[in-house]
């Protein structure tokens, strides 16, 4: 009986033991943070070498010497040996530079034309561990470097996406400064425009994200239950697509890094959507995952579909993640996807790299950290994947623009 009384008093003492170590853990933290950032500080950006610069910009190293030495363009920064180095900023110059300068049959600046439609991806898997984070934070910066004008929106009450950019949830975040803000049903919504935020990457823009996100989680069955406000079955999967349409004339492309959970966020996100990517780890505990994923998926879009929600997407593709191509099964099982899902498996996989979880440490991508923090081989192989996976993205967006 007393053990009995004893157990009882534990379970209920055990929302205080919680509440006590999350204050623990959040001062620590938040200490750790103003180590690193002190408040007025803004997160930095690496310079990047002349042959980068080159290669983002689709020319020859030459080229670009030549143009310093002839005092053509913004002026690099040089070191006593002669390397050249651009800041982010100098790149879009240089692109406006090309542009204006170059070949007429060759665009340097790629943003969306008359008739172009915004591309917006939303990047979702309810599985733990598939990548979506990174794949997103990844692709939203590898397009910003390639000239286009992006909008990364977290939609995950995680907060991971805004973290990497710098924006400590917690900390950096007040009350109705996520996209909840420009989603809520009741008079405190807020213009998307007031919740966008500049990151380190010109060209990239964040709609962050904390907790308060849950509320749209809480709220939406509610409403839909009880009509609040005049709301009908609809409201819920066309808010987020009308609140990019209200900043739709200033971006080329949403990335979306959806929840892993196919609530009604992700709905939201899937309603909003002109593409759709899937990251999955190639083992068969998360292609289980992804098969129940994808039956609820299904399921899901046919009752918005029937809903009135057109879900006209430009494009599927299924991203392999942390691949290992030494790793027998892994083999087998991408083998096995390729031949069940043929072209909508994207052809380059996201090999499994040191150099990219290793920056995750420091809530760093690889397009941030520097080349000498690694082995040289180690840096170039992750670098290298990551640019002809977000390549072939990347020609994905403009094939849906009707580009060659």
């Amino acid at each position: 009986m007393n053990s009995l009384a004893g157990n009882r008093k534990a379970t209920a003492d055990i929302d205080s033991i919680i509440s006590a170590q999350a204050q623990d853990l959040s001062e620590k933290l938040q200490a750790h943070r103003l180590e690193l950032f002190p408040p007025a500080a803004q997160k930095p950006l690496r310079s990047f070498q002349a042959a980068e610069v080159a290669k983002l910009l689709g020319v020859k190293s030459g080229y670009l010497r030549n143009l310093s030495l002839e005092g053509k363009g913004p002026a690099p920064s040089v070191t006593s040996t002669g390397r050249r180095s651009y800041t982010a900023e100098q790149i879009q110059e240089l692109r406006a530079y090309l542009e204006e300068t170059g070949r007429a049959s060759r665009r340097y600046v790629p943003h969306r034309r008359g008739g172009e439609h915004i591309q917006v991806i939303a990047v979702v898997n309810f599985k733990g561990g598939s990548g979506k984070t990174t794949t997103t934070a990844h692709l939203a910066q590898h397009l910003a470097l390639t000239g286009h004008r992006v909008l990364a929106v977290d939609l995950d009450p995680q907060a991971s996406l805004s973290a990497l950019h710098g924006f400590q949830p917690e900390f950096d975040l007040g009350p109705n400064e996520t996209l909840h803000a420009a989603l809520r049903y009741d008079t405190e919504a807020r213009p998307l425009r007031e919740l966008i935020r500049r990151t380190n990457f010109p060209g990239l823009d964040l709609v962050p994200a904390n907790i308060e996100l849950m509320e749209f989680e809480y709220d939406t069955p509610r409403v839909l239950a009880t009509h609040e406000g005049g709301a009908t079955g609809q409201d819920f999967f066309t808010r987020l697509d009308s609140a990019l349409a209200t900043v739709a004339e200033d971006y080329d492309i949403v990335v979306i890094d959806c929840p892993p959970q196919l609530g009604y966020l992700t709905m939201a996100a899937l309603c909003a959507a002109t593409a759709v990517l899937i990251p999955v780890h190639p083992q068969m505990l998360d292609v289980m995952s992804m098969c129940q994923f994808l039956l609820m998926l299904g399921d899901v879009l046919g009752h918005l579909k029937a809903a009135g929600s057109s879900l006209r997407y430009d494009w599927l593709r299924y991203l392999v993640t942390r691949y290992e191509p030494s790793d027998g099964p892994q083999t087998q099982m991408v083998g096995f996807m390729r031949s069940l899902f043929g072209p909508h498996v994207l052809t380059h996989p996201m090999l499994k790299s040191v150099a990219i979880a290793d920056a995750g440490i420091t809530k760093q991508t690889l397009y941030e950290v520097e080349r000498r923090q690694f082995t040289p081989a180690t840096y170039d192989r992750a670098l290298e994947c990551l640019d002809a996976v977000n390549g072939e993205i990347e020609q994905l967006v403009h094939a849906a623009w009707g580009r060659r």
